[in-house]
């Protein structure tokens, strides 16, 4: 098992207008600073937070499957499909460009998103028509495993499978509990702290390291194990956890 832990300062950063929304990055593009580039299909995270109502304007998008998760507040969203609407804390948007649509988001005051990008095979999804859905928070399924509770936002169980091979969880553990989650050989689990500290360490209590909020940590396995996510004796430790495999067999975007 690999694990690695990348702080804030090892992520990219960005903004949009004269800084009314600002951004760090643990996946970021060429040259903008960030030590990951990609983790398998997972080729763009970015956790955007605005001072002020700012709207990001039209522009395009092809291939790519590109999800924004709201962590507070309100964000709006308008394409060149037809599409005008708004989704609040919890909810989720997910554009699956293909053949091409320009897409406008606003954020409000004090809103707080991640958007990610997800790479199925370009050569095949760019022949698909574009679509657009949003679902409110209550869509997501949600349970309580011994205090631990886990949303699953991507999955078999839930409003969204993308084309690409991917799972992604919001999980949320009490201060000084943990929680094993499966990584099946051959995937890895990309996983960014909201809040909260703790580690992470493989199911034989191996490789354990910290993490903080903002680090972005990313771990890998060989064969099929556990990671076990532990939250501090002091704060509960949320996380949101992306797996994905390691490597596909298709051709992936040369950023």
């Amino acid at each position: 098992m690999d694990i690695r832990v990348y702080t804030r300062d090892e992520q990219a950063k960005g903004h949009f207008g004269d800084g009314e929304i600002v951004e760090n990055k643990p996946i970021g593009f060429p040259r903008e600073g960030s030590v990951v580039t990609r983790v398998g299909p997972l080729f763009y995270w970015a956790w955007a937070k605005s001072l002020n109502t700012f709207e990001i304007p039209l522009h395009p998008h092809s291939g790519f499957e590109i999800l924004t998760y709201v962590l507070d507040g309100t964000v709006g969203h308008r394409d060149t499909l037809g599409n005008v609407q708004r989704v609040t804390t919890g909810g989720v948007q997910i554009m699956q460009t293909g053949s091409g649509a320009h897409h406008a988001e606003e954020l409000s005051q004090d809103s707080e998103l991640f958007q990610i990008w997800f790479e199925p095979h370009l050569a095949t999804a760019v022949k698909r028509p574009p679509t657009y859905n949003q679902y409110d928070h209550e869509a997501f399924p949600a349970e309580v495993s011994d205090g631990v509770q886990i949303k699953r936002i991507i999955g078999p169980d839930t409003p969204i499978q993308l084309v690409t091979d991917s799972l992604m969880s919001d999980i949320t553990i009490p201060a000084g509990q943990s929680y094993p989650v499966s990584i099946p050989a051959g995937y890895s689990h990309a996983v960014v702290v909201v809040e909260g500290d703790g580690r992470v360490e493989s199911d034989n209590l191996q490789d354990a390291k910290s993490m903080n909020t903002g680090d972005f940590v990313v771990s890998s396995a060989d064969v099929d194990g556990k990671l076990v996510y532990a939250a501090s004796e002091n704060t509960p430790l949320r996380v949101v956890l992306i797996q994905v495999p390691t490597e596909v067999d298709y051709p992936l975007y040369r950023k």
